[in-house]
């Protein structure tokens, strides 16, 4: 499902025109995107949580070379399914 099909949905379920769920499902993801980039966490309960983590800098490989190198710290999205959402996948 691609975010057109999502936004379909939506609308759908939501009994809502196509423009106002697209709005609302931008206006969801952007907050998420604004505020995990922020160092914030979301805790939707029974879906999941969104957070920031932080890799630290490690040595690596390159594969064409094989010769180490340093991969730099970074800052990486992840999400944590919440136990409803594994429930209902586990079906």
């Amino acid at each position: 499902m691609n975010k057109t099909e999502l936004i379909a949905e939506v609308a759908e379920r939501a009994q809502l025109s196509k423009k106002d769920a697209e709005k609302a499902v931008t206006a969801m993801i952007d907050t998420i995107v604004e505020n995990v980039a922020a160092g914030n966490e979301i805790r939707i309960v029974g879906f999941g949580t969104f957070e920031r983590h932080e890799r630290s800098e490690r040595q690596g490989c390159n594969p064409q070379t094989k010769e180490p190198i340093t991969i730099p710290a970074s800052k990486v999205p992840a999400f944590k399914a919440g136990k409803a959402f594994k429930d209902a996948v586990d079906k």
